[in-house]
C-alpha cells in the first residue's frame, strides 16, 4: 500500500515537472499581481507590483499600467523606453517604473503622494508579440483624520445633547459611542460629507438621558485598516435636567403665545415671499431675454467673419459600413453592423474598427470657417448609439480601433448613452435640450473650434488656444441602428438639410443652463 502511493506521489511530480519544462520551451507567461489589496496612507508613495511565471526578461515587452479602460494609462513602457504620451494628466510626473528586477521578470509602478483619486481597482497588462496577459492589483488609499471630538452641546429631551465630530477620515470611519461599562449606545444621528479632495467629515449626536451615564467615549475606526482613535467626555449629574413643579404652566402659556406669534410671523412672511417671487419672475424675463439678444448677436457676428464652406463628404475615406448619399451630403450606417463595438473586444485586434468614420473632401491650412450638420439617432437609439463630428488632422490614424481624442488629432463634439461630451472632460454637458442642428466654426488664426446649437443660438462647447500647424479636415463618425450626418446648407433656413426627415426623434439631454461657459482647454497639435 505504501508503495503504490509513493509511486502515484512521484507521477505527479514528474507531471508538474514535465508542464514547467513545456512552458519554459514555448513564448506562453502568466501575469500575476498581489492576492491581497495593497493598503497605502493619503499623501504617501506606494508601488503597484506585476511579475511573469515563469521568470524571464520582459525588457523587450509592453508594460502597461491601467484603471478601468485600457485607454487610461497609469505608466506605459514599450520599446524600452517610458511612453507618456498615452499617460492620464492625473499621473504625470508621479508614476515611474520599477524595474531593478526587469531581467527576471518582476516590475512595479511607484506612484508619489497618493491621492483619494487614486483609490480603486488597476491592471497591469505584459504584451510580447502577439501574446499578452493581465492582472487585476486593488488600492486601498486610507485618510486617518484628526478627532473624534467629543462636545457637551446642552440640555435636550429631558437630558443632555453630545456631538461628536472628526474631520480628514477616508474612507468614511465607523463611528460608535459605549459608556464607562463599554456597552454600546446606538446614534440619535449622523452627518457626514465629503470635501473637495474627497475626505469625509463626520458629526454624529447622542441625547443621555440616563444620569448614572456620566462618562460616555465615542470611537472612529478606519474599516481597512482597524486603526481607532477614543475621546471620553465626563458628565457632572447637576448638568441633567430637573422636573418643576411650574413647568406645565409655563409650558402651556408658552405654547399659546407660540401660535399667535407664528401665525402673524406666517402670513408677514407669506406676503414678502410672495412680493418676493414677483420681482424674481420678472427679473428672470429680463435676463432671458437679454441672454436671448446676446447669442444672437454672437452667432450673428460669427457668420458674418466666418466663411460659409458647402462640405461634402469623401467616398474614398468612408469607413465600409458606411453609405454616402449621391449628392455627398448625408451618411448612414448599412444594415446588419454589429452595434457593441467596445475597446475592451477590439484591444490588440488591429484589424477589428471599432469606430465608423468619414471625412470631409475640403481642408483647411489657414483662415475662418464655418458648416453645419444635422445629426439624427432615430427611434431605435439604445447604448450603443453614438455619433461624433468636428474636425481631425489629415494625418491622423483612422483604421483599426482608435480614440477620438486631441493627443490623436481629433477635436470632437461627441454623443454616447444620451449625453454630448468632449474628450477633454469626463463630465456630460449640461444644456437646455438636445442640439438638433449644430454649427461648426473654426478659426485657425486664434486656434478656436467652437460649436453652436444653430436653432437657438446657444453656445455648447469650444476647444480654445489650440496649436494647428497640419491640415485639417471635417470629420464625422456614427454608430447604432437609424443614427445618419446630415450637411446642412449654411442659410438660416432649417429646411435646406438634404434628406433631414421631419419624423426622426430627437433624444433630450438632462435640463440645464441655456449656454455652457466656454472652456479654455490647451491642447495638443494635430
Amino acid at each position: 500500500m505504501v508503495g503504490s502511493l509513493d509511486f502515484s506521489a512521484l507521477r505527479d511530480l514528474f507531471s508538474i515537472l514535465l508542464l514547467q519544462v513545456s512552458m519554459w520551451g514555448s513564448d506562453s507567461f502568466l501575469v500575476i499581481g498581489p492576492s491581497e489589496p495593497i493598503v497605502a496612507m493619503l499623501g504617501t508613495d506606494t508601488v503597484l507590483p506585476c511579475r511573469v511565471s515563469p521568470a524571464m526578461n520582459v525588457e523587450s515587452m509592453e508594460l502597461r499600467w491601467f484603471r478601468s479602460q485600457f485607454s487610461e494609462a497609469v505608466y506605459v513602457y514599450k520599446d524600452g523606453m517610458e511612453q507618456v504620451g498615452e499617460q492620464l494628466v492625473d499621473f504625470k510626473g508621479r508614476a515611474e517604473l520599477v524595474k531593478d528586477y526587469i531581467t527576471e521578470g518582476r516590475v512595479a509602478v511607484r506612484i508619489y503622494g497618493l491621492r483619494i483619486s487614486d483609490n480603486g481597482i488597476y491592471k497591469c497588462f505584459f504584451q510580447k508579440g502577439s501574446d499578452y496577459e493581465e492582472a487585476t492589483l486593488e488600492l486601498k488609499v486610507i485618510g486617518l483624520g484628526s478627532g473624534p471630538r467629543v462636545f457637551m452641546v446642552g440640555p435636550e429631551d429631558k437630558g443632555i445633547r453630545l456631538t461628536c465630530t472628526g474631520k480628514g477620515w477616508f474612507p468614511q470611519p465607523e463611528v460608535q459611542w459605549t459608556d464607562a461599562r463599554g456597552e454600546k449606545i446606538p446614534s440619535l444621528s449622523e452627518d457626514e460629507n465629503q470635501d473637495d479632495d474627497g475626505l469625509f467629515q463626520i458629526e454624529a449626536s447622542l441625547i443621555v438621558r440616563d444620569s448614572s451615564k456620566t462618562e460616555v467615549s465615542c470611537s472612529m475606526k478606519n474599516p481597512f485598516f482597524g486603526r481607532e482613535q477614543v475621546e471620553t467626555i465626563s458628565i457632572p449629574e447637576s448638568f441633567f435636567p430637573r422636573t418643576s413643579p411650574w413647568k406645565g404652566a409655563f409650558a402651556g402659556t408658552f405654547f399659546i403665545l407660540g401660535i399667535f406669534l407664528g401665525a402673524v410671523v406666517f402670513l408677514a412672511w407669506k406676503e414678502r415671499q410672495e412680493k418676493k417671487r414677483l420681482r424674481e419672475v420678472q427679473k428672470e424675463k429680463e435676463k432671458e431675454s437679454e441672454a436671448k439678444e446676446l447669442l444672437k448677436k454672437e452667432l450673428d457676428w460669427r457668420k458674418e467673419k466666418f466663411k460659409a464652406v458647402a462640405v461634402t463628404l469623401d467616398p474614398d475615406s468612408a469607413h465600409r459600413n458606411l453609405t454616402i448619399s449621391e449628392n455627398k451630403k448625408q451618411v448612414f450606417l448599412t444594415g446588419n453592423v454589429p452595434q457593441h463595438c467596445d475597446a475592451s473586444v477590439y484591444q490588440g485586434q488591429e484589424e477589428s474598427e471599432a469606430v465608423f468614420s468619414v471625412l470631409g473632401q475640403n481642408s483647411f491650412q489657414t483662415g475662418r470657417h464655418y458648416w453645419e450638420v444635422e445629426v439624427n439617432i432615430g427611434t431605435d437609439a439604445g447604448p450603443e448609439t453614438k455619433w461624433a463630428v468636428g474636425v481631425c488632422s489629415d494625418s491622423a490614424r483612422r483604421n483599426g480601433w482608435f480614440v477620438e481624442i486631441p493627443e490623436n488629432g481629433f477635436w470632437v463634439l461627441t454623443y454616447k448613452e444620451g449625453d454630448l461630451k468632449v474628450p477633454t472632460s469626463s463630465e456630460s454637458l449640461s444644456l437646455r435640450q438636445h442640439p438638433q442642428r449644430i454649427g461648426v466654426f473654426l478659426d485657425w488664426k486664434d486656434g478656436d473650434l467652437s460649436f453652436y446649437n444653430m436653432v437657438d443660438g446657444s453656445h455648447i462647447f469650444s476647444f480654445t488656444k489650440v496649436t494647428l500647424c497640419k491640415t485639417l479636415c471635417p470629420y464625422f463618425s456614427l454608430q447604432g441602428a437609424g443614427t445618419s450626418v446630415t450637411i446642412c446648407s449654411t442659410s438660416d433656413d432649417t429646411e435646406n438639410c438634404p434628406y433631414s426627415s421631419p419624423n426622426t426623434s430627437v433624444t433630450h439631454l438632462r435640463s440645464g443652463d441655456m449656454g455652457v461657459p466656454r472652456e479654455a482647454n490647451p491642447l495638443l497639435s494635430a
